[in-house]
């Protein structure tokens, strides 16, 4: 199916996050900030990126609109996955260049689901 990269600093919601995905048929590729998940979406050139927003060195809002900067990748869709839920923290997801915000705790039925629904509109652009 696709390569998605899932950029957290939390192990177990990566294993989670990667669990569930590769249970959907997809390819999981891991970083553990967003520095790294920078370096990963230059060179693998995933389908789609699960950004968490709040981790050291860079915030997942930062990365966004870096990668969003960036020819090389400012066309590879982006979905936060954060812990903050407030609408002003999901506005500025969506005004950094993510497609779509999806607060945590998610279970992951609904995760699967969301980033069938940003790929095929991805697809289909």
């Amino acid at each position: 199916m696709s390569r998605i990269l899932v950029v957290d600093d939390e192990p177990h919601i990566v294993k989670l996050v990667a669990f569930a995905l590769t249970r959907a048929g997809h390819d999981v590729l891991e970083a553990p900030d967003a520095i790294q998940g920078i370096e990963i979406a230059r060179g693998e050139q995933p389908d789609l990126i699960l950004m968490d927003v709040m981790m050291p060195l860079m915030t997942g809002f930062e990365a966004v609109q870096r990668l969003k900067a960036d020819e090389d990748t400012l066309a590879i869709p982006v979905v936060m996955l954060s812990a903050k839920s407030q609408q002003s923290e999901q506005a500025t997801g969506l005004e950094c260049g993510a497609e779509c915000y999806i607060c945590k705790p998610f279970t992951p039925k609904d995760l699967v689901e969301q980033v069938a629904t940003v790929l095929a509109t991805e697809k289909g652009a």
